[in-house]
C-alpha cells in the first residue's frame, strides 16, 4: 500500500520525487524519504516520519541535486512509524538503495542467514532485508547488481515492487515487481532525450508522459540515461513489454476548486456514471451492449452460478450486484470477502464465474481469490477502474468503471461506478438469458438512463447537509438500518461514517435491529434510516416508530414528497423516486455527505484518514 517514485533523465529528480510523492501520498503517508546519487557519485538518502511536507521541511538545508533518483510514501507493516523504518533503505555498504511496496514472508529466516555472515541491521523492516541481501548475492557471487536482483528475488517469498539504485552505475536505474503494481513511464526531456518515470499508479507520471508499461510479475527492468531498458524474468529470459497509452489527464488529479478530493469526487458522480454508461446503453434500441458479456454469451448461459469476490466497499457493491442479478438474470450469486475465500477450501466448479469487484485492481486479497478460482478451472471476469491493473490482466474479460481517478481513500465514486456496472452486467446477462420480458427491460435500461441527472438533483437538493452535521461530533455510536437493496446500502454508510470520523457505527438489515441493536437506542443514539417510497416502506415506518418510542434520534433517507416518514424524523434527506433496485445510487449519495461534514466538524483530513490507505495490496 505504499507509493514508489522513480526518475532517470536530464532533469533535477528531488522537485519530480516531491511532486510525486504528493501524488502518491493517499496511498501511505506514515512516512517518506528520497534517494538521489548526485554529480559527484554520492548516494544520499533522506527520510522523516511523517507526510511528505515533513519530508520537504526537513530537506530544504540538504543536498538534493541529482538527475537519478527514488522515492517512497510508507504505510506501516513491519515496524512502527519512524524515519528509521522508513524508505529508501540503504545496504550495509551504503552502495545500494532501495524503496519496496508489499511484504517479503520470510524475511526473518533471509535476515538470521544474512547475520550469521556478520551483516548488522539498522530497522526493523522485511524492505532493509531485501536490499542487504541484493548487495549479499552481488559480494558472494561477483555479479552486477541487476543479476543480484535477480537471484535474490528468487529466494523471497511474498509480493513486492522494488525500485533500487546502485552508486556505483549512476546512469541506471533498476525496478522489479510481483503481486504489486509497478509502472514505467518513457517520456523525452526538452532537447528531446529519453527519460524513465516510475510510479505505484499513474498519478505521479500523467504530468510527464502518457507512454507506459506495465511491469508483469517476476518481471525485471533495468533502465540508463541512453534511453535504453531491458526487461527480463527472474530466470533471465528476455521479455517484450507493451507500451499503452494512458486515458488520463491532470486535471483529474486535482482539486479543481474543492477544499478536498472526497468532496470533489462525490459531487463528480453525475459525469462520472454517464461516462461509466456511455455506449453501454443503446437508447434508441433501449438495449445494453457490454463486450465482456456478449464475448462470453455462452459462459454465461451455462454457468449454475456467480460467486462476486471482494473486500471493504466493493463487497457492498458487490452485495447490491447480487440482489440484482438474481433478480434479473434468475442465476444465484454468492458474495465473498476475498480475505475469507481465498483461505478456506471453496467449492468451485468449472462452470462457476468468479467476478473479481475491485476499485484499483490490486487488491492482494481479491488478486489471491482469482488465482485460486482459476486453479479450479472457473471462468474468471473483472470489474474495476484501473486500466492496466493486475485484475484486469490476470482475469479472462471483465469491464472497466471508466469513473475517473478516485483519490480520495474513502470511496466514493467507484462505489456508485461498481453498482451501477453491476447492474449492467445483470441487465445484460438477462437480455441473453430472457428472464425478463422486454416492457421489463426496456423499462430498467430507460431508469439507468436517467440515473446521473437523478444523482445530480440529489446532490443539489441536500446542500444543508453541513449546517446540522457538527450536532453529530458528540456522538460516539451510529446505527444505519435499511431494507433489501437498501441493507448494503445501511453497511456503506456506516463504513464511510467509520472510516473518515472514526466515530462507530453499524449497519443492519432494519428487521433485525429487534434481535439485539435495539438494546442500544436511547436519546444519545442516532439511526439512519433508509426509507425510499419503494420496498418494504411500511415495514421500514414500523421500525422508525420502534426507535422513536425508545427516544432515538432519526435521520432518514425519504423519497420526494414523502410526509410519513418526513414527520418522523428529526433529519431528513430527500431523494427523487426510482425503481427500488436503482435507490441505492441516489440513497448513498446524502450519506456520503453526511460522513464527509461530520468528519469536517470534528477536524479530520477526510482524504487521507488514520491506517488506512487506497489500495490494500498487501494483506
Amino acid at each position: 500500500m505504499c507509493g514508489i517514485v522513480g526518475y532517470l533523465g536530464e532533469e533535477q529528480a528531488c522537485p519530480i520525487l516531491i511532486k510525486g510523492l504528493h501524488r502518491l501520498e493517499y496511498r501511505g503517508y506514515d512516512s517518506s524519504g528520497v534517494a538521489i546519487i548526485n554529480a559527484k557519485g554520492d548516494l544520499n538518502v533522506y527520510k522523516a516520519k511523517g507526510k511528505v511536507s515533513a519530508l520537504e521541511e526537513s530537506i530544504k538545508e540538504k543536498d538534493t541535486t541529482g538527475t537519478i533518483g527514488i522515492a517512497h510514501t510508507r504505510w506501516a507493516t513491519h515496524g512502527e512509524p519512524n524515519a528509521i523504518n522508513a524508505h529508501p533503505h540503504y545496504s550495509e555498504s551504503k552502495n545500494l538503495a532501495l524503496v519496496h511496496n508489499g511484504i517479503i514472508e520470510n524475511y526473518k529466516s533471509l535476515r538470521t542467514e544474512m547475520e550469521k555472515n556478520n551483516m548488522t541491521f539498522c530497522s526493523q523492516t522485511d524492505t532493509e532485508v531485501l536490499v542487504q541481501l541484493v548487495e549479499y548475492m552481488m559480494n558472494t557471487h561477483n555479479c552486477d547488481m541487476y543479476t543480484a536482483v535477480q537471484l535474490a528475488l528468487k529466494n523471497v517469498i511474498g509480493a513486492y515492487a522494488i525500485a533500487i539504485l546502485d552508486k556505483s552505475h549512476p546512469d541506471q536505474l533498476v525496478c522489479a515487481r510481483k503481486g504489486s503494481p509497478l509502472i514505467i513511464g518513457l517520456g523525452k526531456s526538452a532537447n528531446g532525450r529519453a527519460e524513465f518515470f516510475l510510479g505505484s499508479d499513474a498519478t505521479p507520471i500523467i504530468e510527464y508522459t502518457n507512454k507506459v508499461i506495465y511491469l508483469q510479475d517476476e518481471e525485471i527492468a533495468i533502465m540508463d540515461r541512453s534511453g535504453h531498458i531491458d526487461i527480463t524474468n527472474l530466470s533471465n529470459v528476455k521479455q517484450t513489454p507493451q507500451l499503452v497509452t494512458l486515458q488520463m489527464n491532470l486535471d483529474q488529479l486535482e482539486k479543481g476548486g474543492y477544499p478536498h478530493f472526497m468532496l470533489k469526487e462525490i459531487w463528480e458522480q453525475p459525469n462520472a456514471l454517464r461516462t461509466c454508461i456511455r455506449g453501454r446503453l443503446n437508447m434508441a434500441d433501449k438495449d445494453v451492449l457490454l463486450s465482456g458479456i456478449l464475448d462470453h454469451k455462452e459462459k454465461f448461459l451455462n454457468c449454475n452460478r456467480i460467486i462476486i469476490c471482494a473486500c471493504g466497499t466493493s463487497w457492498h457493491s458487490a452485495l447490491i450486484g447480487k440482489y440484482f442479478i438474481e433478480e434479473a438474470a434468475q442465476i444465484p450469486v454468492e458474495v465473498e470477502y476475498a480475505s475469507e475465500f481465498r483461505y478456506r477450501n471453496p467449492v468451485i466448479y468449472p462452470n462457476d464465474i468468479v467476478i473479481a469487484v475491485s476499485q484499483s485492481g490490486e487488491t492482494a486479497d481479491t488478486l489471491a481469490a482469482i488465482q485460486l478460482a482459476k486453479s479450479k478451472g472457473a471462468f474468471l471476469y473483472g470489474i474495476c477502474n484501473v486500466i492496466g491493473s493486475s485484475i484486469a490482466r490476470a482475469t479472462d474479460s471483465g469491464t472497466y468503471l471508466h469513473v475517473g481517478p478516485e483519490i480520495g481513500v474513502a470511496s466514493t465514486k467507484a462505489f456508485t461506478g461498481q453498482v451501477i456496472t453491476l447492474a449492467l452486467l445483470g441487465l445484460a446477462i438477462a437480455k441473453e438469458k430472457k428472464t425478463l420480458s422486454d416492457e421489463m427491460f426496456h423499462m430498467l435500461v430507460n431508469e439507468l438512463q436517467q440515473i446521473p441527472d437523478k444523482m445530480q438533483w440529489t446532490l443539489e437538493h441536500n446542500k444543508n447537509i453541513d449546517q446540522f452535521a457538527q450536532m453529530f461530533t458528540y456522538c460516539k455510536n451510529f446505527i444505519y438500518l435499511g431494507r433489501g437493496y437498501n441493507y448494503p446500502v445501511a453497511l456503506e454508510g456506516a463504513l464511510k461514517l467509520k472510516e473518515i470520523s472514526y466515530i462507530h457505527a453499524e449497519g443492519y438489515p432494519a428487521a433485525e435491529m429487534k434481535h439485539g441493536p435495539i438494546a442500544l437506542i436511547d436519546e444519545e443514539m442516532p439511526v439512519v434510516v433508509i426509507a425510499p417510497k419503494r420496498g418494504m416502506y411500511e415495514k421500514v415506518v414500523s421500525n422508525i416508530q420502534e426507535i422513536k418510542s425508545r427516544k432515538g434520534k432519526i435521520i432518514s433517507v425519504v423519497t420526494e414528497g414523502d410526509t410519513v416518514v418526513r414527520d418522523m424524523s428529526d433529519y431528513c434527506f430527500v431523494i427523487p423516486d426510482t425503481r427500488d433496485c436503482f435507490v441505492p445510487l441516489l440513497a448513498v449519495i446524502p450519506l456520503q455527505l453526511l460522513s464527509y461534514y461530520v468528519a469536517i466538524a470534528k477536524g479530520r483530513n477526510v482524504d487521507q484518514p488514520r491506517n488506512l490507505a487506497k489500495s490494500v495490496t498487501v494483506e
